[in-house]
């Protein structure tokens, strides 16, 4: 027993002399001298023998020499493998029709790319159901983060026009367009059967004709010359369009093919285009005798709004049939086959104009029942905005200097509201007119505004000035379109 108990003694003092560690160092540290050398072996060394891995530098991985095969293993978590095996073995019931529309739409689609830019989405091969986010590398997600940093507007608009001009006896009619504004800073305003020109450099006012008081005739459009800025087109009740020159004033020639009153014109070069009553729209050639070269028929009313595209390659036209509708420029011809019936309005359809610095994208306003601003892009048909502006919409005017456009209302604000493009937010309200606004015209530079109402007052509006640091350069978004000159006199 004796000898039993000294060996299991020694047994655990030779265990507890050979234990390792900080516990075996604190334990004898009082007893024993260690020198350093001693002390750091003891302090670095593992159980297992090796050195820390803290302390020593790690050696780098050799690369295994040779080919190395591995496989790829999808994940078919997401996929549905029945549903796909049935697409794959069931055939296209589609109807020719079905068929017909997918094209037709894949079409517009390319159109709208190739015409537009960027598609609506990155192009993603996705094979599971849910949805892929945008590509943060793609051009689409850097462009949006772009546009979402607006800058702030600062600039100043002035709440109250610059100047008021009395207007007598202006004709208290929604489908007739009866101001203009020329190239030469010369504004025609017609009022009843008298037309005035105001100069906006001299400030002067003179009549350039009158018509005769024993008839219940009048006047109901005009229309600048764009190139020669000093011709002027009349259109009245007598179912003519007259052509007069400001500077002589001398009446040029009478132009009669219509069967009722020519209540719109527009102007692209030397084609003269008119809209009346009957809903018939006239193409006029100012050059030549025969004047009538095309007609155009869709309208069933009256035809109160036209408007030639900047690059004179689409006329849009708007009548009392609620229609917007746009044509090609082929006027050598008649057709009745237009590019694009828009039925989306539900009153009359006057306010028209076209984007200066995209000429694919359309603007057009609805009637005291309708309201609505929309914003079309003509090359795929397709409405890309749309605004209810909450009352009667008689015109509509891009700004050549900032990405906004501005709109004259009727019943029952009596207002003009200037937007902001493309998300048709309002940025300012110009009230003063005591009736409904009738029609508003731009100055050649792009800063004024002119408008016209039932009130019988003219207001002129600096609603588009540009910075003075600025007037120097060109500020324009666009530049003004170069139209060649006439190879024959008007007559």
């Amino acid at each position: 027993m004796e000898n039993c108990r000294k060996k299991s003694i020694s047994y655990s003092e030779q265990k507890h002399s050979i234990t390792p560690g900080l516990s075996a160092l604190s334990y004898n540290n009082a007893r024993c001298n260690i020198n350093r050398t001693d002390l750091k072996k003891i302090l670095f060394k593992t159980p297992n023998g090796k050195k820390n891995a803290l302390c020593t530098s790690a050696k780098k991985k050799q690369t295994p020499s040779g080919i190395t095969n591995d496989r790829y293993i999808p994940s078919r978590v997401a996929s549905n493998m029945e549903i796909g095996y049935h697409l794959l073995n069931t055939k296209n019931i589609s109807d020719d029709s079905d068929r017909e529309n997918q094209i037709d739409h894949v079409k517009k689609k390319l159109i709208n790319d190739t015409c537009n830019g960027l598609p609506d989405r990155p192009r993603i091969l996705n094979l599971h159901n849910k949805e892929i986010e945008n590509d943060p590398k793609s051009s689409l997600y850097l462009n949006s983060l772009v546009n979402s940093v607006k800058k702030v507007n600062k600039r100043y608009i002035s709440p109250t026009p610059e100047r008021i001009l009395d207007a007598p006896e202006f004709r208290n009619d929604y489908y007739l367009n009866l101001i203009d504004w020329s190239s030469q800073n010369n504004l025609a305003v017609s009022l009843n059967t008298d037309m005035y020109i105001w100069s906006a450099p001299s400030g002067e006012i003179s009549q350039l004709f009158a018509m005769e008081e024993d008839t219940r005739d009048y006047i109901c459009s005009t229309s600048w010359q764009p190139a020669k800025g000093h011709i002027l087109a009349v259109g009245n009740s007598k179912n003519i369009v007259e052509l007069w020159d400001v500077n002589t004033q001398t009446c040029l020639r009478q132009m009669k093919s219509q069967k009722s009153r020519v209540g719109s014109l527009a102007w692209n070069n030397y084609i003269l285009t008119s809209g009346s009553r009957s809903g018939d729209i006239h193409h006029h050639d100012v050059r030549v005798a025969q004047h009538h070269v095309g007609t155009l028929k869709t309208h069933d009313h009256e035809v109160c709004g036209l408007k030639w595209s900047n690059n004179g390659r689409h006329l849009a036209s708007g009548g009392n049939d609620n229609l917007a509708v746009v044509w090609d420029s082929n006027y050598s011809q008649d057709t009745s086959q237009p590019l694009h019936v828009f039925r989306e309005h539900t009153a009359a359809v006057k306010a028209l104009a076209w984007c200066p610095w995209q000429n694919n994208v359309l603007a057009t306003g609805g009637g005291t029942s309708d309201g609505r601003i929309h914003l079309w892009n003509v090359n795929s048909g397709e409405l890309i905005q749309s605004t209810d502006s909450k009352s009667q919409i008689s015109c509509l005017l891009w700004s050549k200097h900032y990405k906004e456009l501005i709109s004259s209302h009727g019943y029952s604000t009596n207002q003009l509201t200037i937007w902001r493009y493309p998300d048709m937010t309002p940025v300012a309200d110009l009230l003063g007119h005591q009736n409904r606004v009738l029609m508003m015209a731009m100055s050649p530079d792009g800063e004024m505004v002119a408008s016209i109402g039932a009130d019988e007052t003219l207001r002129l509006w600096r609603c588009f000035a540009v910075d003075e640091k600025n007037k120097n350069k060109d500020s324009s978004l666009f530049k003004t379109q170069s139209y060649t000159t006439l190879s024959r006199c008007i007559r």
